[in-house]
């Protein structure tokens, strides 16, 4: 799994004023919780891109102070009018202590319903779990490779070893559906499909 690496410094001041002073430097405030203690920290915005602007699921390796801690994001704040990030949470990971986390998820294989015409429509990107540091991993996949038309692959039907799926199992998470072309090619082929005698008034 990717780690990104950031270098932070820690924060001895906390407040509205000592925040506004960081931001025009263009460092981001952060948090790390989680672990032993809260570490209150900064970095500058650039060293935060490769985790805030992804959807891969990253590891983040904050060094501040001397001492390193492995955490995942939690939490972002962005500026209501310019959109730049201001502010970041951040959880520590602790070997023992289950996690939730959004896992992506990878639909792996070409859908049966597919090959016949119909199209895959996904409904969820990604899933949200619950376990053990050692057990993350960048992605959930899913095999869709016997998914026929009008069929769903639902949370329920996904299977990933040591891991919670926290996601209510009913719901859909990917399916098949008749393409626009397929709908009149069928109702194409059943108007001009024989009929059987009518009755004679």
């Amino acid at each position: 799994m990717k780690t990104i690496t950031i270098e932070g410094q820690l924060r001895t001041e906390i407040g509205k004023k000592a925040t506004r002073q960081l931001r025009s430097q263009e460092l981001v405030p952060g948090v790390i919780y989680g672990g032993a203690q809260e570490v209150n920290f900064s970095a500058p915005a650039k060293a935060f891109k490769p985790l805030v602007y992804t959807s891969e699921f990253q590891l983040a390796e904050v060094k501040v102070d001397g001492k390193s801690y492995t955490c995942i994001l939690k939490d972002l704040q962005f500026d209501k009018v310019k959109d730049n990030l201001i502010h970041i949470d951040l959880l520590e990971l602790v070997e023992n202590k289950k996690v939730i986390a959004n896992l992506p998820l990878k639909f792996n294989g070409t859908p049966v319903g597919v090959k016949e015409g119909g199209k895959l429509i996904t409904k969820m990107k990604s899933l949200k779990i619950k376990t053990l540091p050692k057990h993350l991993r960048e992605n959930i996949e899913v095999d869709i490779s016997e998914l026929k038309l009008n069929e769903n692959i639902r949370v329920e039907d996904v299977k990933a070893d040591n891991i919670e799926i926290m996601n209510s199992p009913r719901i859909p998470i990917a399916s098949i559906v008749l393409t626009r072309q397929l709908k009149q090619e069928e109702a194409a082929a059943e108007k001009a499909a024989p009929k059987g005698d009518e009755k004679k008034k």
